[in-house]
């Protein structure tokens, strides 16, 4: 709970203490926070075995740090039932970045080329049957007038 907290932080907060509560009772203060602690620790104990007893069996290895949606989809990735794993493995998200990246500037990626070459030359056309992805700015011709938005005015 404390982990992060240095000596030099926790001597500073129990001086702070004694200055505000007094050496007198500090004592108490400290036995009524610990038994707040402890009070707040029980309810939530009963309140989650109230819970599990009323989800029945089907639910008795629910956790309610499941709860938490990182926890709960990270369970759910790790369960291998629907085969993620495989499918996973089986994408390599850099030669699919790749291929659209070749394919956007007009190059041949080495998995087309090779099934290009094999299937033959069946389209002639310029572009090789693919097509050009690149932006091309449309000139508008001399005499056309922008559209004219009355709501924009």
């Amino acid at each position: 709970m404390f982990n992060d907290i240095g000596a030099l932080e926790l001597v500073t907060l129990v001086v702070l203490a004694v200055l505000v509560f007094g050496p007198d009772k500090l004592p108490k203060v400290i036995q009524d926070v610990s038994r707040t602690i402890r009070k707040i620790r029980e309810f939530s104990d009963s309140a989650k075995q109230d819970i599990r007893q009323e989800l029945g069996p089907e639910f008795k290895d629910f956790e309610f740090e499941d709860l938490n949606p990182k926890t709960f989809i990270r369970k759910q990735l790790d369960n291998d039932e629907l085969g993620l794993k495989e499918i996973r493995n089986g994408f390599d998200l850099k030669k699919e970045m790749a291929e659209v990246a070749d394919s956007v500037h007009g190059r041949e990626s080495e998995s087309s080329s090779g099934s290009s070459s094999s299937s033959g030359s069946s389209s002639s056309g310029s572009t090789g049957g693919r097509v050009d992805m690149s932006k091309k700015p449309e000139v508008p011709a001399r005499d056309d007038r922008p559209p004219f938005d009355a709501d924009a005015t």
